[in-house]
Formats: C-alpha cells, structure tokens, sequence
C-alpha cells in the first residue's frame, strides 16, 4: 500500500537519487547525452533541492512502499511556479514513478493527492508541464482531467523542447 509523506532536509540524498533515477529511465534514451547532463547536473544538485526543500512554496513528497521511495512528486504555489504564478494556480511541476512500480496506480494517487493539496490551498486550479514528445503523459494526464491549454518553451541543456501546458479546474 502506498503512503504519501513530505520530504524533509534529511531526505535530501533519497530525494537525489530517486529524482536522477527516475528521469534518467524516463529520458535518457531520447535526448542527446550532453544537453541530458547539463539539465540534470544543475536541476537534481543537491544545493538546489535543499533549497527548493526549504522554500515554503515548494513541496516534496515521497510515495512509499513498505517505507522505501518508489515514486515523488514536487508541487510549487504562488512565485515558485514556472509558469502563470498567479494566486490560485497550483503547479504540479514533477511526477515520477520508478520503473518498477509503473502499472500500479501511483501516478494516480498522486495526482489525487496533488488535486486535494489544491483544493486545501483553495486553488481553483491545477496545472503542469508535459513534454509535447511523451503521449503517454499526455495520455495519463489527459485520463485525470487535466486538458491542454497551450505551450511553452522548456531549455534542456542546449536544446529548446516545447511543452504542452495542461490545467484541471477544481
């Protein structure tokens, strides 16, 4: 059974691995080595995800399995989201689910739980990025309500990858 429990400081190093861990299965094998490296060098530094740990508008959390991480997700508030940062907006701004447990509804009890962290925070919606080159996402976000409401530009090392924009009015 999954529980769902907030990252904390001390978590830092689980956090590290399971977010390189899980990007580098999702992505790896589309992308051009040196702009993968460059991306995840300064986006997974632990410097970084202590920092964004310690900003109250940022939140981590673990899914967990039998009290080991299998999955995370990150959500950003007010102007810690990358994009629109208007009031009521939420940003789930990472979802990710080790291979080995994809097929179990995880992704799913997280978005849930990420919709009823929003309705908590009387957000009116809740919104995320997807790679226009991953369907599947699109596919899963699309299945839990999410609808695409446009595009944006998303620096990956020297590449300019386009993401879809997808928002769930609450």
């Amino acid at each position: 059974m999954l529980s769902i429990v907030s990252v904390q400081p001390t978590d830092l190093e689980a956090l590290v691995a399971i977010s390189e861990k899980t990007f580098y299965d999702a992505f790896f094998h589309m992308t051009k080595p040196s702009d993968y490296i460059t991306y995840t060098s300064a986006a997974f530094h632990p410097d970084k995800l202590l920092s964004e740990i310690n900003n109250p508008n940022s939140n981590f959390y673990f899914g967990m399995i039998d009290g080991k991480p299998v999955a995370y997700l990150k959500l950003n508030i007010n102007d810690t989201q990358t994009e629109l940062q208007e009031a009521y907006g939420l940003e789930i701004q990472r979802i990710y689910v080790l291979a080995d447990h994809q097929g179990k509804q995880i992704g799913k009890q997280l978005i849930q739980f990420a919709l009823e962290k929003a309705n908590e925070e009387q957000k009116k919606y809740a919104w995320l990025g997807v790679w226009e080159k991953n369907p599947n996402a699109v596919r899963f976000y699309e299945s839990n309500g999410f609808r695409i409401i446009g595009k944006h530009t998303f620096p990956f090392g020297e590449a300019l990858d386009e993401d879809l924009l997808m928002r769930k009015d609450l």
